[in-house]
């Protein structure tokens, strides 16, 4: 069966998975692409794919959690 969500077969071609190519094309701009991408598949889960849009949005917020991980935090000592 195929995964929409983790491995989407359509983003991975020559071996090159899509969200790598736009993370080295977008640079510091990575970061926003992640956000946008969670706020559409929040935005449009009601009306266009229910729980795998959610599933989606999810995926790009665990991925956004990895790009920035210990860069915001605030230093509790």
């Amino acid at each position: 069966m195929t995964d929409n969500v983790n491995s989407p077969p359509h983003y991975n071609k020559s071996g090159i998975e899509c969200i790598d190519a736009i993370r080295a094309a977008t640079d510091n701009g990575f970061e926003f692409y992640l956000q946008g991408n969670i706020l559409k598949y929040i935005w449009r889960y009601r009306y266009k794919n229910g729980t795998e849009d959610l599933k989606k949005a999810q995926w790009y917020l665990n991925k956004l959690i990895e790009e920035v991980e210990g860069y915001y935090d605030e230093d509790k000592s």
